[in-house]
Parts: structure tokens; sequence; C-alpha cells
């Protein structure tokens, strides 16, 4: 969004309130992102993407400026002087594309790649629900404006650190398979990531793997961030829909992706999570 702007010779400035993790550092334009968990000034606009309520973004004083809420989440707060809700989309790059495409916006090739990944990503490789005709429109015009694909799969997906091997290691070693093999629960504890010198942008992508096993439907990956407090992501395939089971626990997300907190020891919330997604898998 910001790229396109400035093509059309606006001021825009990307704010977030942390370092872009390795992999999406080599695509235009990261590098002018500004890292601050602060902004004092006021501007025309504060376009807020993909963010549930303005605390998501981690950065206090958005609410300085105008603020544009554009998401496609279930859950949406509401929060923006103007909002902009599509949950049909499969993903927030769809909607910037639409917006661009309606301003007449010029679509520059580091435009069209900044799209293409957001949809590569958004729709998990294009695997996830709410894949629409519309989708794979968006990501043939952002190839046919110079978007290399296999570029940016390779950039983004190809990148590992030796950590996160080790860490996928570790992961899968210790995962629990319930509900007679439909159901996969995996977890990591901050003595595992420190051990292994490891940081969240090594846990990227891990929970998808399960679903490559043709007779798991449900992934939840724990992530410890506290003493029995746990950041829980979860997956699954086809109609069965685990963002009712993040949303009945506060959090947000789709059908096949979504997202929660959870507080116990980690027996008990595997315990329970992997009750309601055996239910889910029951009522799809």
């Amino acid at each position: 969004m910001a790229l396109a702007l400035r093509a059309m010779g606006k001021e825009a400035t990307v704010v977030t309130d942390a370092i872009p993790p390795v992999f999406l550092q080599p695509f235009p334009g990261v590098g002018d992102i500004r890292i601050t968990p602060d902004v004092t000034e006021t501007f025309d606009a504060a376009l807020i993407m993909e963010c549930s309520d303005l605390s998501r973004t981690g950065v206090r004083g958005l609410d300085r400026s105008p603020v544009m809420n554009i998401d496609h989440h279930p859950g949406n707060k509401v929060y923006g002087a103007v909002n902009w809700i599509d949950e049909s989309a499969a993903a927030c790059g769809e909607l910037v594309f639409t917006l661009l495409e309606a301003v007449g916006a010029p679509i520059t090739v580091d435009v069209a790649t900044h799209i293409y990944l957001a949809i590569l990503t958004d729709t998990g490789s294009f695997h996830f629900s709410h894949l629409t005709p519309r989708t794979y429109e968006i990501a043939r015009r952002c190839v046919e404006a110079g978007a290399d694909p296999q570029w940016i799969a390779r950039t983004h997906y190809d990148s590992n650190s030796l950590s996160r091997v080790r860490i996928f290691g570790a992961v899968m070693n210790g995962m629990v398979i319930v509900d007679e093999g439909r159901v996969a629960l995996l977890s990591i504890t901050r003595q595992t990531m420190r051990e292994l010198g490891g940081t969240n942008d090594d846990l990227e992508g891990l929970i998808n793997f399960p679903l490559t096993v043709k007779d798991i439907e449900a992934v939840a990956f724990f992530k410890e961030v506290g003493d029995h407090d746990w950041r829980v992501s979860l997956r699954s395939k086809g109609a069965v829909d685990i963002g009712v089971i993040a949303r009945a626990n506060g959090g947000g997300g789709h059908t096949n992706a979504a997202g929660c907190s959870a507080k116990g020891a980690l027996d008990d919330v595997n315990r329970q999570f992997g009750q309601w997604m055996a239910d889910a898998i029951r009522n799809k």
C-alpha cells in the first residue's frame, strides 16, 4: 500500500513494532520500515492492516490520526473512523489490490511482488479456505505486472536458519497425536527456545507440516510465553472450523487458520484443545 501511494506522489511511512523476520527482509522497501513502539506525530490517515483491534499493532499513538481499519478476519472490533472488513477475501492483499485498482494507482513490480507475497502467505500457499476465482485473478495480474512467483516463494520459504531446523526437529519429535490420528498437538517451551538459540521467526509455518499427513485434519501449536501461559495457533483442513474454537477463547481467525491464548499446564491445554478439535472434526 505504501509503495503504491509513493508511486502516486504521496508520502507514506510504514510503522511496525519489531524488526521484520529474516525471510521478509529481501523484499522491496522492507529496509525502510520504521521500527518503533510509539508514534507521536499525526498524519492525514493511519491505515491499519489485518489487525482485529488497534492494540494488536503493538504501536501506541496511531489513533492520533484518523484510522482506516482494513481487515478480512471475523471478529474485527470495528475501531476505525473508516472500517473496511471483507470476510470473503482470502487475504488482506486482495483488499489492497482492490483499493489500488479503484484509485488508479500503478501496480509496479514492487507493488505486485508484495501483493503476491501477501496472498501466497495468507492462504497458506493457496491451501486455506476463502479462495475464490478473484484470488487467482489478482495473482495473475501481479505476475503480469512483473512479480516473480518462483523468487518470491524461494525467498520466503527457503531462507531457514540452522536454529529453525533444530527447532523443527524438537517440535516434531514432541508431537502428540489424538482422536484416532486426526488431531496433532505441537508445543515448544521458552527453555527449549533458549537452548536451541531460536526466535519466534523460526516458528513460522511449522504448524502446517502435520497437515501434510493424510489423516490429520487439525493441528494446535502451543508456544510458551510465560508460566502456564501459551500462545495458541490453530490450523485445519476443509470444513473443520477451528476459528470458532479461537473465538470462544478470546482470539480470532478463519475456518482453517486461527489463534488465541490459553493458560494452564501443557498436559491440560493439550487435553482440552485436543477435545475441542476432535469435536470440530465430528461437527464438520
